[in-house]
């Protein structure tokens, strides 16, 4: 039942399933990971679709290569990781931006709103900004309302436009640990 004072109460718990459907609507077959309890339904359903291929990685920078293949294949790839993994991918990123290559990112952010770690803070901190100088687009969800559409824009100007596209999932809408 939704709380008439907040919104988005309805869809706190369901906008992780929707943008699993979003992403398999349009046509993303490949899921490529390093396991993060923020992406945990993108992976779990990703696991148990036979139409779709999940692939864990060891490093986030793999899943930039596996985005530029699949494209090359002809398909539709996602790279989900974690706000500390951005910095693992920084000279990756030079391959989509080189070989013309669409990327589709969905960050789950860390060192924002509420966080309890302190080592979570730099690299959270400076997501934005080194995404943005090695020419990604980066958009925002902050509330369960925005995800769909935020999500949508995203496949619309990766998949479309060839353009790289993160989406920052961020603190205000995951939660934020306390650790």
């Amino acid at each position: 039942m939704a709380d008439a004072r907040h919104p988005d109460a309805a869809s706190k718990d369901s906008w992780p399933g929707a943008i699993y459907d979003l992403l398999r609507a349009n046509g993303v077959t490949q899921f490529c990971y390093v396991p993060d309890a923020g992406h945990k339904v993108l992976i779990d359903r990703s696991l148990a679709d036979p139409d779709a291929h999940s692939v864990p990685l060891t490093t986030e920078e793999e899943g930039v290569a596996m985005v530029a293949g699949a494209d090359l294949g002809g398909q539709r790839a996602v790279l989900l990781m974690q706000s500390s993994g951005v910095g693992n991918c920084i000279n990756m990123l030079s391959l989509t931006q080189g070989g013309r290559f669409p990327l589709l990112t969905l960050v789950s952010m860390r060192g924002e709103y509420g966080e309890g770690n302190p080592w979570q803070f730099a690299m959270g901190q400076a997501v934005e900004p080194v995404l943005k100088a090695m020419g990604v687009i980066v958009l925002r969800a902050e509330r369960p309302g925005d995800v769909v559409a935020t999500v949508s824009a995203a496949i619309t100007m990766a998949f479309q436009s060839g353009q790289q596209v993160a989406v920052l999932l961020t603190q205000r809408l995951i939660g934020a640990k306390k650790f």
